[in-house]
């Protein structure tokens, strides 16, 4: 009992490649950022995300300077407490449907999340597309990755200050373009525009813009992808989504591995090797800096990136593509797919019905909204004749495009009438407020608060009607 158990390491050899989870942390965790020189890759899904980024930004710029009649059609008008979208108009009561709208989108993320991962953040996330864009920007004035890197280890000279001067004022003319559109989404854009043009911008439009114009600068300048590692929560929780069947951009490690170099004519296999040839192209395309070969990792925004340039070095070397592939972790595994499960069919059956009722909630929107509010200064008082009167305040919003007449129509008392004129003019998408006197005879009073009715109907359409619930107070009969 006294002899001691021998142990033995089972810790598996690492392979060639792969990532090591056991490297240090604390390293990782508080090293200096690199700068990462992202080389231009030309290729199908870089095509696709180009093209997507242009539409993107073409629509983002494009949709303030659009017209619906006489006022803008996107305009979230803050003052008025007024959201035009085209041809609906949104107050703020209507913010449900706000909320019902972001739970539609979260519940398309997560569908997008589980059929083919982070796919979101390489094509159509804001971050991604500015990213893009600000790189763009820098290749076309310092040059390809190599001269870019050449250039920031030169000294300051002539050529240089030209170059990055020339790359900081282009990245502030987009910053500015970029916030100036964001706040013409709030205030008339034609007017901002005028405004800003004739240095006769007020303080708020002018702290808002400069706002928007450093956060742009600095998220897609500087920040880059810290924002898509660090700061961005989804980042963080969409690997939870994540199963098996989910479409990854993988390394097919059992084909490439192990990696080295060699000739173009050489045969691979009598060498010994995959079909990788450790030429770091993937490395140096990715927008993040990562390195594919080394597993899915939470950095990894799903551009297609390395793909497209692993792709083009196959077909140099005449090797199969698909070395570097969308494709899922059954598939590498040598099983079968399963792109139709129950989980994904989950979210997108939850997704088509949250759609279609909140398609249907808003068509079938009444355009008309009341309000009605009692007068807490009196209780009652009586008229000439003897008959108890009660005043309200009474604000009806016409969600229409059309000016509509409305007739106000008391009831649930018997003997119940209104002091004054009972109908009410408002305009297209605009509001009115009504004074409102209803009186009642004694007699029809049984208790000192009885419930009274008021319908708000629209004389052109009689479906436009509203029914509003009050209470009527008085002196109830003995």
């Amino acid at each position: 009992m006294t002899d001691k158990i021998p142990l033995r390491d089972v810790t598996p050899d690492p392979v060639v490649g792969t990532h090591d989870p056991q490297r240090s942390v604390s390293q990782d965790m508080y090293a200096s950022r690199k700068h990462i020189y992202v080389r231009e890759i030309k290729g199908v899904f870089q095509r696709l995300r180009r093209s997507a980024n242009w539409v993107l930004m073409a629509l983002y710029f494009g949709i303030p300077w659009l017209y619906w009649g006489d006022r803008q059609a996107v305009l979230f008008d803050l003052p008025s407490r007024a959201f035009h979208i085209f041809g609906a108009t949104f107050f703020p009561q209507d913010f449900m449907l706000l909320s019902w709208l972001l739970i539609i989108c979260a519940f398309g993320l997560f569908f997008i999340t589980v059929f083919a991962g982070r796919v979101w953040c390489g094509y159509t996330c804001p971050q991604s597309v500015w990213t893009w864009l600000y790189i763009w920007v820098e290749h076309v004035t310092e040059g390809s990755r190599n001269q870019r890197m050449k250039l920031d280890k030169q000294g300051m000279s002539f050529d240089k200050a030209r170059r990055k001067g020339a790359k900081h004022v282009l990245w502030l003319l987009i910053a500015f373009a970029t916030g100036l559109t964001f706040v013409g989404y709030f205030t008339p854009i034609r007017g901002l525009v005028a405004d800003f043009a004739t240095l006769d911008v007020g303080g708020w439009a002018l702290f808002w813009v400069g706002f928007f114009t450093v956060f742009t600068y600095l998220n897609a300048g500087w920040l880059r992808e810290q924002v898509c590692i660090y700061m961005c929560p989804y980042a963080r929780f969409q690997s939870v989504m994540f199963d098996k069947d989910t479409l990854v951009v993988s390394y097919d490690q059992a084909r490439g591995e192990p990696r080295g170099a060699r000739k173009r004519t050489a045969d691979p296999r009598a060498e010994g090797l995959g079909d990788c040839i450790d030429c770091g192209l993937c490395v140096q395309v990715c927008p993040t800096g990562i390195d594919i070969r080394n597993g899915l990792q939470y950095e990894c925004i799903t551009c297609a990136a390395c793909i497209d340039a692993c792709d083009s070095v196959m077909d140099k070397m005449n090797y199969p593509r698909g070395l570097i592939r969308y494709t899922t972790e059954h598939a590498l595994e040598g099983r079968k797919t399963h792109l139709l499960r129950p989980r994904l069919l989950g979210y997108l059956a939850a997704l088509l019905v949250m759609i279609g009722l909140f398609a249907w909630t808003v068509t079938d929107r009444l355009p008309l909204d009341v309000d009605i509010e009692r007068d807490r200064n009196q209780l009652y008082s009586l008229t000439q004749e003897g008959d108890i009167t009660n005043f309200y305040t009474l604000q009806i919003r016409n969600l229409d495009d059309q000016t509509h007449r409305y007739r106000i129509v008391p009831s649930g008392l018997e003997g119940l009438y209104l002091i004054g004129d009972d109908t009410v003019t408002v305009g297209p998408r605009s509001s009115a407020t009504q004074p409102l006197q209803l009186a009642v005879p004694p007699e029809a009073l049984s208790a000192p608060s009885e419930a009274i009715s008021i319908r708000v109907e629209a004389l052109e359409d009689a479906d436009i009607t509203l029914l509003k619930e009050a209470r009527f107070l008085g002196q109830a009969r003995r």
